[in-house]
């Protein structure tokens, strides 16, 4: 057995060859099983996992069933990037490589600590308004097919702003924005009952609103998990 420990987020991977057992791995494909638990050793249903040939880039995504298991077959001889989607973003964790090894499964076990707190990075809006601009469609589609995945969990979209002008303005504008990218997602097929909007205007900054970029840092929309 190789076990390969990194702490990017919070991330424990080991391979081990074994006999297959249901799907059918050739000369060409690898079969890999796998289980995704966090570190309290919680079943972790409906995670995301991405494996990502580093040659071709060709990435292979799975989805973990109600007991935190997945199958895949992949293309051996290559060595594949293992990421794990949180929310936009793939995050990082190891690689591996799978040999060209004949008719070879695989067995990965992955432990993960999901951050239940998420800035969404380009989500912008015009100035002073609530209107979406058409940049952040991409991030906002991207949330939208994870939250049809994760189509059990309950979300709070957060509005934030600087400190600059009324603090009464500020907080309609946070909310406001909080509905805009509610009313989004809902469009794109999400469940509105499964998405809380609510703006917290200046309350919560991040950085130092003395300096733009401490501003910049401050004005943003944020996802927090509220049950899984």
């Amino acid at each position: 057995m190789k076990t390969i420990r990194i702490f990017f987020i919070a991330f424990w991977c080991s391979l081990q060859l074994m006999q297959a057992q249901n799907l059918v791995p050739t000369d060409q494909l690898a079969l890999l099983k796998g289980n995704v638990t966090n570190f309290a050793g919680k079943i972790l249903a409906k995670e995301i996992i991405v494996f990502v040939n580093e040659s071709s880039r060709s990435s292979y995504n799975a989805v973990t069933d109600a007991k935190g298991n997945f199958e895949i077959l992949i293309p051996v001889n290559a060595t594949y990037a293992l990421k794990y989607k949180n929310f936009t973003s793939d995050m990082d964790y190891t690689k591996m490589q799978v040999p060209a090894d004949k008719e070879a499964t695989y067995n990965v076990k992955i432990k993960i600590d999901p951050p239940r707190e998420f800035i969404l990075k380009d989500v912008f809006f015009d100035t002073g308004k609530s209107s979406i601009k058409p940049a952040s469609y991409k991030t906002l589609n991207d949330l939208a097919e994870v939250l049809k995945i994760k189509n059990t969990m309950v979300i709070e979209i957060q509005g934030h702003t600087d400190n600059v002008g009324d603090e009464a303005a500020n907080q309609k504008l946070s909310e406001d924005r909080a509905n805009a990218v509610k009313t989004y997602l809902v469009s794109k097929g999400i469940n509105a009952d499964l998405i809380q909007a609510k703006g917290y205007g200046s309350k919560l900054p991040v950085a130092d609103n003395q300096t733009e970029e401490g501003r910049s840092k401050n004005r943003r929309t944020s996802l927090k998990v509220i049950k899984n």
